[in-house]
């Protein structure tokens, strides 16, 4: 099958009612929408998505991705229903430049002995400071890199799975060198697709509201402040007509008949992202039934959505 099956070609949209993402206003991205922090040193992830909801009066304002305080780097930051995708977010691998501080000298045949344990897949306790349960769990460090080095500390780049410690692995290097090793300093390089080149430091953010809301200016915050449909760029998706997008904005399941196309490897119980034919994200829905299926169906019950991220507003009732 094709990557994209087409089951309705005369399907069109009416531009009269909802929004092509990337025409969003800044009322409707605080609706559903992200920004990327290069977030600085010193404040917790938790403090600087409090300011940044503050200045806007959001309600809720949450992160994607905890760093610590002394860590910096991409920190996702998603407003209104765009909080309902933290998992997607906490699940992208992430690429990390660490500085590692050893107490003594270390022998570089010992040193690349270390990095290449540590390379691959590895236990990862987390430290009893973080926020999770500390429980014995494993997690995958695709790269190990070593980018320069003194006598007595490394820098290394580290490309792992999401809900890697590097705290843990600076530990874990201490046990098996028999000597205490330090994570002095620590900065995340990307989450998932999103880059440092992506964000934007917290400064940036608070003159880009002043100038929305003191002088009515507000393409400085459009730039910065992202629809959702970025967040999900790549993704599978069903895309449906607009008869559809409202009852499932209402959590009504999703009928066949209001399907425009689905990927073309569809299997069932996959969890699917479901957009209009602005490209708009509707909602994710589990699905019942695989591709084949649905292109033989004519009627019936396709999936029921699991989080939907449309406000039900938006498109009007036609039931």
């Amino acid at each position: 099958m094709s990557n994209t099956i087409i089951l309705d070609d005369s399907a069109v949209t009416d531009d009269a009612i909802g929004a092509y993402p990337d025409q969003k206003t800044i009322e409707q991205r605080l609706e559903s929408g992200f920004f990327l922090l290069d977030k600085g040193a010193g404040p917790t992830s938790h403090q600087v998505a409090a300011w940044v909801r503050d200045m806007l009066e959001l309600p809720r304002l949450g992160h994607g991705g905890t760093l610590d305080p002394f860590a910096t780097g991409v920190l996702p930051l998603m407003s209104g229903k765009a909080m309902r995708l933290t998992k997607q977010i906490l699940e992208h691998d992430k690429t990390y430049i660490a500085v590692f501080q050893f107490k003594n000298e270390i022998e570089q045949d010992a040193l690349d002995a270390v990095m290449e344990q540590l390379t691959g897949r590895i236990y990862n306790v987390p430290p009893e400071i973080s926020a999770v349960r500390v429980q014995v769990r494993t997690r995958k460090v695709h790269d190990f890199t070593l980018l320069d080095q003194s006598a007595k500390r490394i820098v290394a780049r580290i490309r792992c799975e999401a809900g890697t410690y590097i705290r843990t692995m600076a530990r874990d290097m201490g046990l098996f060198l028999d000597q205490p090793v330090e994570l002095k300093e620590l900065r995340r390089e990307d989450s998932g697709r999103f880059t440092l080149d992506d964000c934007v430091q917290l400064h940036d953010i608070a003159d880009a509201i002043w100038l929305w809301k003191e002088c009515n200016e507000g393409e400085a915050l459009l730039r910065m402040l992202h629809p959702t449909e970025k967040l999900l760029a790549g993704l599978p998706r069903i895309v449906v007509k607009d008869s559809a997008v409202a009852a499932l904005a209402h959590g009504a399941p999703l009928l066949r008949p209001g399907i425009v196309s689905i990927p073309g490897n569809l299997s069932s119980g996959q969890n699917v992202l479901v957009t209009s034919l602005k490209g708009e994200a509707v909602c994710f829905v589990k699905v019942n039934c695989d591709s084949e299926s649905i292109t033989n169906m004519e009627k019936g019950e396709i999936a029921r959505p699991s989080a939907v991220l449309m406000s039900d507003d938006v498109y009007p009732r036609r039931w």
